[in-house]
């Protein structure tokens, strides 16, 4: 690999420190290496290197996803399930990649959301961890009608509805008690967080099926309002009687993995380390 992009998240590297450390020794391995702020991403690029946490990741791999090129993360925050190299390791994991190339780049799907109001689309978005829709405001539930490939699922009064990819399965819907996938695989898996009724588990589905959430109006309420989120990030207001149809988005992210180290042996030191 000869040619690298940069995004940085500068809350967590305010003066560069980091970024103009692994940029110098970029170039001077004989690396092209441009920073974000100095313009767009090249036509011409192997590979963009993401200082920050997985929300700065998850953010590159939307603003990116019309380009084929693999994110390689680098963790400057406490805990990163997509980073692939620690801060600490960051010059000694490039050396490697350097010298012998990646061991494998992953292709992660991605998931497409469209909102709908009086049956038209008004808006469209993409996601690598998940679509969230929860309470805009306030204590109160939230009522939604859950459908699956046009087909009614249940109704469901809760805090909010999560639909996730494996990729996603070890974020907020892990903190929601929903299942841990291996993050290659390719599924929808819907969680509710907080329900108030006998549905309180998550349901995996194919990645053909296509899932519909619509906010319900709940009685003397009919002003109830809920947010839409795309990897905690964009976010659209929903009222009663708008839905959103999610379904495997036809672009996937590629993620550049350094070490032949497994999803499980990474999963237990995550976790050990929470």
């Amino acid at each position: 690999m000869n040619r690298f992009y940069m995004i940085t998240n500068k809350n967590k590297d305010p003066e560069l420190l980091v970024t103009n450390k692994i940029r110098d020794f970029l170039v001077g391995q004989g690396r092209d290496c441009v920073l974000g702020d100095e313009g767009p991403l090249p036509e011409e690029c192997d590979c963009v290197l993401v200082l920050g946490g997985d929300g700065t990741l998850l953010q590159a791999a939307r603003e990116l996803r019309e380009k084929d090129v693999p994110l390689l993360g680098v963790n400057l925050g406490t805990l990163g399930y997509l980073a692939e190299l620690d801060v600490h390791m960051a010059l000694e994991g490039l050396s490697g990649l350097l010298s012998h190339g990646p061991a494998v780049i992953e292709e992660r799907m991605m998931l497409k959301g469209t909102l709908y109001r009086q049956g038209r689309p008004v808006s469209s978005d993409i996601a690598l961890n998940d679509i969230v829709v929860g309470r805009s405001q306030g204590f109160r539930i939230v009522r939604f009608n859950v459908y699956v490939d046009g087909e009614f699922l249940s109704a469901y009064a809760a805090d909010g509805l999560i639909v996730a990819t494996p990729t996603g399965s070890t974020a907020y819907n892990l903190s929601a008690g929903g299942p841990i996938v291996e993050p290659t695989a390719s599924l929808l898996m819907l969680t509710p967080v907080a329900p108030h009724g006998m549905i309180d588990r998550s349901i995996v589905f194919s990645d053909k099926s296509k899932i519909k959430l619509e906010l319900a109006s709940l009685p003397g309420r009919p002003e109830t309002e809920a947010l839409v989120g795309f990897d905690s990030d964009s976010q659209f207001p929903l009222l009663p009687g708008d839905f959103i149809e999610i379904e495997k988005a036809e672009r996937t992210t590629k993620i550049l993995k350094l070490s032949r180290i497994g999803f499980l042996e990474t999963l237990r030191h995550k976790m050990s380390a929470e």
